[in-house]
């Protein structure tokens, strides 16, 4: 029977900072043995450690004996293996607690209401409807404004309806007002069956657009923010209808996707985006009294 071989991974030192001393390589070799203990689903030996960073297990348990000693990593048995310390756990949540998800977007928004001269937002799907988590307004007299906070329907808006357009067709139902839908002007869908043709038409696209659909004489274009496959948030920029011709619109969705690249690859971003994720309510949910 051939024996199964287990590839090796490149020496953990090659990914240590080129200016590093004997020093602060020992603060890398250190943190990047705590990164494979996250990764992996079980404590991992001495052996794995071994195979995986190609350093002398002797190192490693000097290495892992600093670790354990400052309480960032514990020993479970005599194998031996370890996993994670309690010490960790306080690093993370203070991590947590310094993200605000507003703060993160802007750095990537402000850019694009400068740029286009139209408000920019970051929007997340909240039962049947959006919830603004950043606005980012330019700086000119007539803008579109809704503050942080503002809740407004799915269905008959861009960021609404590009975040619509990646749930499952079955949940569409759930996430919208019972038929026919408000009107808010002579251009809103009113109908399940208008919607879903054009929610098709956003996701083959990649972008939704709000033509005069929530307020009279107000445009919107937005993107999808897909992290991992999913799509968990979008950006927008709104503005005056004569503002969003097919050039214009063109240029904004380019500004977009260009922010969205940006958002997406950001490591807080993804992190503070999750958190707020979790306190989201389910599909369909809208409170008596709510918009």
């Amino acid at each position: 029977m051939a024996a199964t071989s287990r590839r090796k991974q490149a020496p953990i030192d090659e990914a240590r900072p080129a200016s590093a001393n004997y020093h602060a390589n020992a603060l890398a070799r250190g943190l990047a043995l705590l990164e494979q203990m996250a990764m992996r689903p079980e404590p991992p030996t001495l052996g794995d450690f071994s195979e995986s960073t190609a350093l002398p297990k002797s190192t490693l348990v000097r290495l892992l004996s600093v670790l354990c000693e400052l309480e960032y990593a514990v020993r479970v048995d005599d194998r031996p293996s370890y996993r994670l310390g309690h010490k960790v756990q306080r690093l993370a949540t203070a991590y947590v607690s310094s993200l605000d998800l507003s703060e993160v977007a802007g750095r990537y928004l402000r850019p694009v209401a400068d740029k286009t001269g139209q408000t920019a937002n970051l929007g997340v799907l909240d039962g049947a409807q959006v919830l603004h988590i950043c606005v980012t307004e330019p700086d000119r007299p007539l803008r579109f404004m809704a503050p942080p906070g503002t809740r407004d329907h799915a269905y008959c808006t861009g960021l609404g309806k590009v975040l619509l357009s990646y749930i499952d067709p079955g949940q569409l139902p759930a996430s919208t007002p019972d038929e026919p839908f408000p009107a808010f002007t002579e251009a809103t869908t009113t109908t399940l069956t208008e919607l879903a043709e054009e929610l098709a038409m956003t996701r083959e696209r990649g972008y939704a657009l709000d033509d005069n659909e929530r307020s009279a004489g107000l445009r919107c274009v937005a993107v999808p923010l897909l992290i991992g496959g999913e799509c968990l948030a979008a950006i927008s920029v709104s503005g005056p209808s004569g503002e969003f011709t097919e050039p214009q619109r063109e240029e904004y969705v380019a500004a977009l996707r260009a922010a969205a690249e940006g958002l997406t690859a950001d490591p807080d971003f993804d992190a503070a985006l999750r958190i707020v994720h979790r306190s989201l309510r389910p599909a369909g949910f809208a409170p008596a009294g709510d918009p």
